[in-house]
């Protein structure tokens, strides 16, 4: 896939997340969303955070550099997060929407200047910026899950998902270093139905390890933790497999409460 296509799918990807706080109402925004102590603004706060430093990343890798090395002193990345979230709040979902149209517009254009051959600093690693793309489509996908539950929305789904389930395949290992547990010593191999019904395959080339299957939008979902297992028609062939689908994790740091069994509908 070229670079450009990678940057039109986050685009598109973000700007679906806007479309959910179009002509929200003062309730909407401070309806709590299924995250537990989050409302809808505090998802967009969150999101407007992320994408701000991955603006920063692309566009002043020393800049950015600098800051996160102070994380460690203001609380780490969560307090850092926090309280960057509870200023925007403080001024209002209206001040707040426009904080993350501007960071949407910067990240989207300083990936987009990204040399692709280069790599972008990051918090834990360096990454290419395709791969970081794909990590704030994760991003906007989790915490759009978040409004649009909370305000009883079902989601249209699309083919960008291929990039967050690449993503997931990438990240599989996340869900033992949460958990404190150790991996098995190769990665999986991901067989899903895409929306349009094409089968994406994704991991690794062999299923030695243990082969996993099901919808697309079900495996986002999971790794996300945006829903339980119990509720998703995913599968695993071996006990790894299985072990894998109660712990998917597609980011780093805690696991969080996750989702309780019969929660949603889907």
């Amino acid at each position: 896939m070229s670079h450009e296509a990678v940057i039109a799918d986050l685009s598109a990807e973000a700007g679906s997340f806007e479309d959910l706080l179009t002509g929200l109402s003062d309730e909407d925004w401070a309806k709590v969303t299924p995250a537990v102590g989050w409302t809808v603004a505090h998802q967009v706060g969150h999101l407007t955070f992320v994408y701000r430093i991955a603006a920063l990343a692309a566009s002043d890798p020393e800049k950015f550099t600098a800051m996160t090395s102070t994380i460690g002193e203001r609380g780490g990345f969560d307090a850092v997060v926090s309280a960057t979230a509870a200023e925007h709040l403080a001024e209002g979902p209206a001040a707040l929407l426009g904080h993350w149209q501007a960071a949407r517009k910067a990240a989207v254009g300083a990936l987009a200047a990204v040399p692709t051959e280069s790599t972008v600093p990051w918090l834990v690693n360096p990454l290419p910026p395709t791969v970081l793309c794909a990590a704030g489509m994760m991003e906007a996908f989790a915490h759009g899950q978040d409004i649009a539950d909370a305000l009883g929305i079902r989601r249209e789904r699309t083919d960008r998902l291929r990039r967050i389930v690449d993503f997931v395949a990438l990240t599989w290992q996340f869900g033992y270093e949460s958990n404190g547990l150790t991996p098995p010593a190769k990665p999986f191999r991901f067989e899903v139905s895409g929306p349009s019904g094409e089968t994406w395959y994704a991991g690794a080339g062999d299923a030695e390890t243990g082969l996993i299957t099901g919808p697309a939008e079900d495996l986002v979902l999971l790794a996300t933790r945006r829903r339980h297992r119990d509720d998703l028609d995913l599968k695993g062939d071996t006990a790894a497999a299985e072990e894998w689908l109660g712990i998917a994790q597609a980011y780093r740091g805690p696991k969080g409460a996750g989702r309780a069994p019969g929660q949603f509908q889907h």
